[in-house]
Parts: structure tokens; C-alpha cells; sequence
């Protein structure tokens, strides 16, 4: 099934909520310019469009600049612990399934001391949604590298640069066996609320990662993104089921050389009918695109990878039941078998 890239968000729900009564009465406090302001309004703009009542969600955050989302959603939620917030946000769900549990984390935050909690959430598919806000610094703690920083990062804890080969965030989820991976960036309004729309609707862990600017101590890290004079050349919107096509004109796509390797051609020249194509189901083209963003080739940002796979908290609810449904013997009754086998 195709999906437009930008669907119609309606501005209300049938109860008549607004992107107002999602907002607290919390100053918000984050630096003049950080790209957080723009993600919190395009979650509180969303949210109306699900028609879920308020006292249904649920965000759950570690620590960090954007783990202070919970503040500033006038919903439950709890600012949890460093890098332990799938942990709390999968016992959520596994308590109550009826919730709408979202988690928010960032690059420190979901992939350094967070690392290993966020690859079994995603294993396990727990039906959360999970957003990453990749900024490519820790800037709660004033400007040390992070997971994602690229190599040769110049920061505080790293005067000479860094020496480390970055994480990256989608191949990472991929790789971990996510059902749903998307990306976008905090000045794309549209597309932010497009995609948070389609994670909100995905049955399962739903991972979206946005490029997200620190204007303190990592300014411009986007710029070639999100700049009116390059992003054009630099981003790559994806569509299911249509080639990848970019460019100003329109006349740069993306093709596969005789390795397997992506390359940018001109449309004209190699013939739109032999660009790669867009399938939100095939793993192989989620992994390429998860690798993009580099040696030439542009960024692709929206739903890289969709499938379908039965949820962790589903599961485990229809276990309970099937537990529920058997035998009830009492621990008297287990005391008095009189015998114990352990193997």
C-alpha cells in the first residue's frame, strides 16, 4: 500500500481536543533555538488526530536535554532513570495494554548507557512508541561527544577528536529486528507530523529517529539538511513503492552499481525504470538506505522499514489468560504434592 508522505492531520478529535490541552503549565526550558521546541509542538499538534483521550498516554523519559519531554506533556508520565526508560515504558504496556506508552531519549541517553535496553525493546517489539532526538552531543552534560558524534569530534572530552566509529541509530534498530524505522529532522514540520503519525498508527515498537540541532554545542550539525540552498541535494523523501528520486530539479536518483552499491545517477541518463525502489518491507533496502547519508549520497528521511509482527505485551497478555484458564491449584496443594523433581 502506498502512503503520501504527507497525510491530512486533523486539528481536532471527535472530544474536541487541541494541541492546547497537551500542553502543562511548565516553563519550558530548553535553549534558545534547540530543535526540542519544534518537536514538542509537532507532538502535541499530532496527538489530537488519534482520538485517544488524554488520560490514556503515557511519556516515559531517561535523562537528558529531551527527557524533560514528560514536563511539558499534560499527560501521566514519568522522567525516569539514565537509559532505563524501555525498561519502565515495556512494564507500562505489559501492565495495562489499553495505554498509548511513548518514550522519548536521546543519542547519550537510548544508545550509550541505554544501549542494550534499547536493542531488546525493539527485539521484543513492545507496542511503544520510541523517539530519538539525535542532536550528535550530550548537551545536558555541556558538549561531550556521544554514540552518534562522527569521528574526529572535536568536544570537550575529546580536544583532539574522537576516535570513535559512531553508532547508527536505524542500522542499529535493524539490526535489533524493529518493525517499524523512520527518520526525520526537527525544522521539517510537515514531515515530522507525517511520521509521527504513521509510528503512532504502527502496531508495535515504532523507532523514529530525528536529527534534532544543539544550537550551544553543536551547532549547524544539520545544516546541509536543512539549509534552503542544499537540502534540496542533500535529503532524500522517501515514498513506498516509488523510485528514489531527489534533487532540485528532480533529475538525481538512486540506483544499485554491479556490487550492490548505492550510487546517485542521472534519472534521464540511466532511465527512471532502473532506480532502486522504495519498499518498506524488504530489509536489504531498509539496511542500504540506514547507510546513506555519506560519500556523496544524500540522507533519507521518512518510514525506512514497516512490517508487521505480533507484539511482545499481546503475547504475554494471551499467556496470562491461557494461565488464567487452567488449573488453580493453591500453594497448599503444591506443598502437599509431598515430592519435587528439579532437572
Amino acid at each position: 500500500m502506498a502512503h503520501s508522505v504527507y497525510p491530512e492531520i486533523a486539528p481536532t478529535d471527535p472530544a474536541g481536543q487541541t494541541r492546547k490541552e497537551f500542553a502543562t503549565d511548565q516553563d519550558v526550558r530548553w535553549c534558545p533555538g534547540c530543535g526540542d521546541y519544534s518537536i514538542l509542538a509537532q507532538v502535541q499538534r499530532m496527538l489530537p488526530s488519534l482520538a485517544i483521550p488524554r488520560e490514556n498516554y503515557v511519556f516515559i523519559s531517561g535523562i537528558g536535554c529531551s527527557s524533560r519531554f514528560p514536563y511539558y506533556m499534560d499527560t501521566y508520565g514519568m522522567h525516569s532513570i539514565h537509559g532505563r526508560a524501555p525498561a519502565i515504558a515495556t512494564g507500562v504496556k505489559s501492565a495495562n495494554p489499553n495505554l498509548s506508552v511513548w518514550m522519548v531519549t536521546g543519542d547519550g541517553d537510548g544508545l550509550s548507557i541505554g544501549g542494550n535496553h534499547f536493542m531488546h525493546v525493539l527485539r521484543r517489539n513492545v507496542d511503544i512508541k520510541l523517539l530519538m532526538f539525535n542532536n550528535r552531543i550530550y548537551g545536558l552534560t555541556k558538549g561531550q561527544y556521544s554514540p552518534t558524534s562522527p569521528v574526529g569530534k572535536r568536544a570537550k572530552s575529546t580536544p583532539m577528536g574522537s576516535i570513535d566509529h559512531p553508532v547508527d541509530p536505524a542500522g542499529l534498530a535493524l539490526g535489533a529486528g524493529a518493525t517499524f524505522v523512520a527518520r526525520t529532522f526537527d525544522t521539517h514540520v510537515k514531515h515530522i507530523q507525517a511520521i509521527l503519525k504513521r509510528g503512532a498508527d504502527h502496531k508495535g515498537t515504532a523507532f523514529v529517529e530525528i536529527y534534532q540541532n544543539c544550537p550551544i554545542f553543536n551547532d549547524n550539525e544539520f545544516i546541509s539538511l536543512t539549509d534552503k540552498s542544499t537540502k534540496a541535494d542533500t535529503v532524500l523523501e522517501l515514498e513506498h513503492g516509488k523510485p528514489m528520486i531527489f534533487g532540485k530539479l528532480k533529475d538525481k536518483g538512486i540506483a544499485l552499481d554491479d556490487k550492490g552499491h548505492p550510487i546517485v545517477v542521472d534519472v534521464e541518463a540511466h532511465g527512471e525504470d532502473k532506480l532502486l525502489v522504495h519498499d518498506e518491507e524488504d530489509l536489504t533496502v531498509a539496511l542500504i538506505l540506514s547507510q546513506m547519508g555519506q560519500n556523496g549520497l544524500p540522507t533519507p528521511i521518512g518510514v525506512l522499514r514497516a512490517v508487521k509482527r505480533p507484539t511482545y505485551d499481546e503475547m504475554m497478555q494471551e499467556q496470562v489468560e491461557t494461565a488464567q484458564a487452567g488449573p488453580k491449584n493453591s500453594v497448599q496443594d503444591l506443598l502437599d504434592m509431598g515430592q519435587w523433581t528439579v532437572e
